[in-house]
């Protein structure tokens, strides 16, 4: 069974840089971090120590208000530091990496043979449920749900995205083998969102409801595939996998073993070569930036663009990021910039203030500048053209603003997550942060109805 969605709201941003399909070797860090920042609404309580000893899959923190939800060592090695922040917080859980890794055997089985129970117990044991995400508010699922659908999305149409065809390549089985995995875990459908303009092997994989989708972005977005399939109303849950953690999932049912490896994109136009490289989650990525980045003058982004976190040359990357982006640094002035027309031929602009627009096919170097400061917010109906949701994305994040619980509901704060505001942040003219006022908006909403 297939369906169709074509997203007609949205916005392309084609950036210079992408990343190349072909793959360059990095040689392995002395240092990966499991960081709970990268875990939205987790309290963790620690199960080791400075000095400890850990394998690939050992334990190394749990959620406090959960203990079935676990996160474990992508590395073999030592714990070399607790770092912590004010009030002791716990930022970052640093592991020194020994030469060669050994894993934790969870023991290998064919996940379409065990109960419900067995699967989500494997999954649970083995870290690989931080993978599996919950929509309302875009944060870890609790394993005690039973969802009403899971989707998982195998493309994405953000700046410089990964293509996941080619980082998945070889993968094929086990992200078969992860998708037979998450069909036990619901009573209803697996949803499989594939790039209708790209033949994959996405679109011949079983137990699965295939949704070919076109348009513009969001239209990789989870959230947008759900809006069109099944919308997320109050009560309900919705769960959410990425295509490389699908894979991650499935290889643990096939070997026994938890394999945070994968295939990231170093993509944007300070990148020397962009192409891909085989990391793993929390890796330490300074040698891999040293040898390949235009560190002067840069903006180093684990993740894409809209949506990713800014971080430093011996940083670590996240968790779910599956692209590092770089860019220039927006530290200088346009001459003239608040004139319209000012620049036309080099400036990306969605109202088509600038004549770089006519040329559809056109690559932008774009920094970081926002281009002015923070202003009124008005009504101009811009935010509309780039949310496909059916939703109104100015009333809601006004209602966020005001912490009104009752109006935030009705205008559908239970459909969306920060990424579907990502464009709202990129073309805005109030410049406002919408995907912080929506984070906080759903924090409200956990806080006071759960």
């Amino acid at each position: 069974m297939s369906q169709d969605i074509r997203v007609k709201k949205g916005l392309n941003i084609k950036l210079k840089g992408q990343a190349a399909m072909t793959t360059a070797a990095v040689s392995r860090s002395d240092f990966y971090a499991i960081k709970p920042t990268d875990f939205h609404g987790i309290t963790p309580k620690l199960t080791v120590k400075a000095g400890d000893e850990v394998i690939v899959g050992d334990v190394v923190f749990f959620s406090k208000g959960n203990d079935r939800i676990k996160f474990t060592s992508p590395v073999s090695g030592t714990v070399k530091e607790i770092k912590r922040g004010a009030k002791r917080k716990v930022l970052a859980v640093i592991v020194e990496s020994k030469p060669e890794d050994q894993f934790k055997d969870f023991g290998a089985a064919n996940p379409l043979s065990l109960e419900k129970e067995a699967v989500l117990e494997k999954i649970l044991e083995s870290g690989s449920f931080a993978y599996v995400k919950q929509r309302p508010y875009d944060i870890i699922a609790n394993p005690k749900d039973s969802p009403k659908a899971i989707f998982v999305s195998s493309f994405d149409t953000a700046p410089l995205g990964p293509n996941y065809a080619f980082a998945l390549k070889g993968k094929e089985e086990a992200f078969q083998a992860g998708i037979n995995a998450l069909s036990k875990l619901t009573e209803g459908a697996v949803n499989l969102s594939v790039d209708a303009n790209e033949a994959s092997f996405f679109s011949k994989i079983e137990n699965a409801n295939i949704i070919n989708v076109s348009g513009k972005h969001p239209a990789g977005n989870v959230g947008t595939q759900i809006a069109a399939i099944s919308p997320v109303n109050q009560g309900e849950r919705v769960w959410t996998v990425s295509a490389q953690g699908v894979a991650t999932i499935g290889e643990l049912f096939l070997t026994g073993k938890y394999n945070p490896t994968k295939l990231v994109a170093l993509a944007g136009s300070q990148v020397k070569k962009p192409q891909y490289y085989t990391l793993s989650a929390g890796q330490n990525i300074k040698s891999l930036i040293e040898e390949n980045v235009n560190v002067k003058g840069s903006r180093i982004i684990s993740g894409n663009v809209l949506t990713g976190t800014k971080i430093q040359v011996d940083d670590f990357l996240g968790f779910y990021d599956n692209v590092i982006t770089v860019i220039p640094e927006g530290d200088k002035y346009r001459f003239f910039g608040w004139l319209p027309f000012v620049g036309s031929s080099t400036i990306h602009s969605f109202s088509k203030t600038s004549f770089a627009w006519l040329n559809s096919g056109k690559e932008y170097d774009l920094n970081t500048s926002l281009n002015g400061e923070e202003r009124a917010l008005v009504v101009t109906g811009e935010m509309e053209k780039v949310v496909p949701l059916d939703i109104y994305p100015l009333q809601l994040l006004k209602a966020c603003i005001a912490n009104d619980i009752e109006k935030m509901e009705n205008l559908g704060i239970y459909e969306v997550a920060p990424e579907d505001f990502a464009l709202v942040d990129y073309i805005n003219t109030s410049k406002i942060e919408a995907q912080e006022i929506i984070r906080e908006g759903l924090d409200l909403m956990i806080k006071e109805v759960g």
